[in-house]
Parts: structure tokens; C-alpha cells; sequence
């Protein structure tokens, strides 16, 4: 004999898949990859680095300073004075006391921007001062 529809529709009901768990380590994964994922750091602008035998690769520099050709100096995407040089890499270096400073001077910026932008460095307190090159 044939069961009555209503029974036929609650089995049913006990059958399905319950997705709350799933969903929960789903969610749980997605906020682990957000909080350990790494972010890319720019200066603000691309710049034609010198070329260097020995260049070494900076893993942890976590405060960038772009010097231009044309002796622009960028830090975090904006064009900043030569004097808040020093301001802006003490405000960086309050927000990550480990940081260093890694500049990357074009090939065609003059010698004195790059000291003075180095000189600003060590006065805000980071001795940890490189400058970017180019593997060759």
C-alpha cells in the first residue's frame, strides 16, 4: 500500500544535508588567510634602480622612500618635502618599531637627495638604512 503524502515529504526533510558546520570552517578559513596574508608595500612611483652584483634581497623592510629622477621623494604613494623627510619616517617607524628603511633611488637622482633623505632616516632613529638595486 501507498504512504500517505504527508509521511512521504517528512522523510525527506531528515535527509537533508546540514551546511552550518561547513560554512563555519569555510568562514573560519577565510578570516585565517585575511589575518596572515602579507601585503605589498609601494613607494608611489616606478623607479629605474642601478644595477648591482651584490644586491641581496630585503625581506622585512616595511618603510619604502622612492627618490625620482628628477629628486621627488615619495613615501606611501605621496609626494612629500625633502624636509618632512624625518617626520614621516618617525611617524612609520612608531607604527612598526622592527621596520627598516629601504630607499629606492633612480639611477639619474643626484647623490645629495639620497644623503639627505638617509640622513633623515638615521635622525628619526632607523640605523637600518639600505638602498634598493637591481640583481645583475
Amino acid at each position: 500500500m501507498r504512504a500517505p503524502l504527508a509521511q512521504i515529504f517528512q522523510e525527506d526533510e531528515a535527509e537533508e544535508i546540514n551546511m552550518t558546520p561547513m560554512l563555519d570552517v569555510v568562514f573560519i578559513m577565510l578570516i585565517f588567510f585575511i589575518v596572515t596574508a602579507t601585503f605589498v608595500k609601494e613607494s608611489g612611483i616606478d623607479v629605474n634602480r642601478p644595477e648591482a652584483a651584490t644586491a641581496v634581497k630585503k625581506e622585512r623592510a616595511s618603510i619604502l622612500v622612492a627618490i625620482s629622477d628628477e629628486g621627488a621623494v615619495w613615501i606611501n604613494k605621496r609626494q612629500i618635502d625633502i624636509r618632512a623627510v624625518q617626520a614621516n619616517i618617525e611617524r612609520l617607524k612608531a607604527e612598526n618599531p622592527q621596520g627598516s628603511v629601504v630607499i629606492q633611488a633612480d639611477k639619474k637622482s643626484t647623490t645629495d637627495t639620497l644623503i639627505k633623505v638617509m640622513d633623515a632616516a638615521r635622525a628619526a632613529g632607523v640605523f637600518d638604512v639600505s638602498i634598493a638595486a637591481q640583481e645583475a
